[in-house]
């Protein structure tokens, strides 16, 4: 691991080497710094650790000692009883009928975007699709989160955008090493002061969901996005849940998953649709009969009706998944069984870590044929979604709340795109893709495609 921390190879690539190190155990160990870490590769026993025993493996790492409130006080990294109350809160946010309350500010953002896209010069040649699907998905936050209207393709230099790329990109060289040193040494991040969000960046974003919060409370003003429906819940059952500063830090984090993660997973999937023109044909059929079924009024229910997009997206987010590794602390004391059959089970002692492999586990020849093929027909019939080895977000207690929120964003923006666009690979497009080498999913040479609008 050293090697990625230091950018000579991919983390990925680091990931597999020592996954495929002995395709017979279960698991294995090595140190990350001067830390113990178990890697899995069972998925019987992950399941168990992430969901049957998940009161030995509650938390992920700790940064209770971070002097940043936004970082420490999302439901991503609390710990414990404070974790379960924000969970048991939040969870009836994201329910499939909060979600089609959500799926109108989507839809606004997904036709901004594909209008602007629409409108550039035939001979525009590459575009950075990084870029591009970064501003749609800032927009997208900043309306579901933060309560305001903008639109980056129009207007690439306003501040919410601007400060929304100064938090999320760059995540290498010192910030790294910071990074890494808070999870290894977590006391030592009190004792130094260490900060991984700069605080004129943080009072910025505390200051519009302040300045928003007031604002609708005074005037008794209501919106179908995430702030409201945190500020509906704010004094549930007679007394306060949610003050402004954990409202400010779940906001966050619904900022970051919503802006990084998913922006990448729609740059893959684009890129894959690209490398397959069978494929984005046959996604472009099922988009053109519901339009026609529909005459062009599409609902959140006709959205997730749509099963080829669904398994394009599913499929793209087994061969790149949001986060490479799952990874969770022992709480209490834990039996392995043993990793291979002559050797003796092992204790996994309190405030050892478990790293679960999910790029790597998903990748794996023992469970599908032929895993570095893109092939969406994997996902069709529900074949694959019970399988244990598929996680893209998660599983267990702790899988990401906010995964049909995800899928929602990216699906919303691909059908828009899909039902305007050609997308094609263009002379700075790298097929196949060699990851870069740091800690992100990332291809060395970006992503790059050249598009069109349709002729039909």
């Amino acid at each position: 691991m050293t090697s990625s921390i230091f950018f000579r190879t991919s983390f990925v690539d680091s990931l597999l080497k020592i996954y495929n190190f002995n395709p017979n155990a279960k698991y294995y160990g090595f140190y990350l710094m001067t830390n113990p870490v178990f890697l899995l590769r069972d998925p019987q026993l992950i399941k168990n650790i992430l969901v049957k025993n998940f009161e030995s493996f509650p938390n992920r790492f700790d940064l209770s000692n971070l002097n940043d409130p936004l970082v420490k006080n999302n439901l991503f990294t609390l710990w414990g009883e404070k974790w379960q109350n924000v969970r048991n809160l939040l969870s009836p946010s994201f329910t499939p009928n909060k979600m089609k309350m959500m799926f109108t500010l989507i839809s606004e953002c997904a036709k901004d975007f594909t209008k602007f896209i629409t409108t550039l010069p035939a001979d525009k040649g590459s575009i950075n699709m990084k870029d591009a699907f970064s501003k749609y998905t800032n927009d997208v936050i900043a309306t579901c989160a933060f309560g305001i209207k903008i639109n980056s393709m129009k207007d690439p230099t306003n501040e919410f955008y601007i400060n929304s790329k100064k938090i999320t990109s760059n995540f290498k060289g010192i910030r790294v090493l910071k990074f890494l040193l808070i999870r290894t040494f977590p006391k030592l991040s009190k004792i130094f002061n260490f900060k991984i969000v700069d605080d004129y960046l943080s009072d910025y974003f505390k200051g519009i969901l302040r300045t928003t919060i007031a604002t609708r409370d005074a005037e008794h003003i209501t919106r179908p996005d995430m702030l409201q429906l945190m500020m509906d819940i704010r004094s549930k059952g007679g007394h306060k849940q949610l003050d402004i500063d954990d409202m400010i830090a779940q906001a966050f984090i619904f900022f970051l998953g919503g802006f990084e993660t998913s922006s990448t997973a729609m740059c893959f999937a684009a890129h894959e649709i690209a490398a397959n023109p069978k494929i984005q044909l046959k996604l472009q059929q099922e988009i053109d009969k519901v339009l026609e079924e529909s005459h062009g009024e599409v609902s959140y229910e006709i959205i997730n009706q749509l099963e080829y997009l669904d398994a394009v997206i599913s499929e793209t987010l087994r061969l790149y998944p949001p986060f490479p590794i799952l990874e969770r602390i022992c709480e209490k004391a834990y039996e392995l069984p043993s990793a291979l059959p002559d050797e003796k089970s092992v204790i996994v002692k309190k405030d050892m870590s478990v790293w679960i492999p999910v790029f790597a586990i998903q990748r794996d020849e023992k469970y599908l044929d032929n895993p570095e093929k893109f092939d969406p027909e994997r996902f069709l019939d529900n074949k694959m979604q019970s399988s244990l080895w598929y996680m893209p977000f998660g599983c267990g207690p702790r899988m990401c709340i906010a995964n049909r929120f995800a899928m929602l964003e990216i699906k919303v923006l691909l059908f828009h795109l899909l039902a305007r666009c050609e997308l094609k690979p263009s002379a700075k497009t790298t097929s196949p893709i060699k990851f870069r080498k740091d800690l992100m999913i990332m291809p060395e040479n970006g992503f790059w495609l050249n598009i069109q609008s349709r002729k039909d």
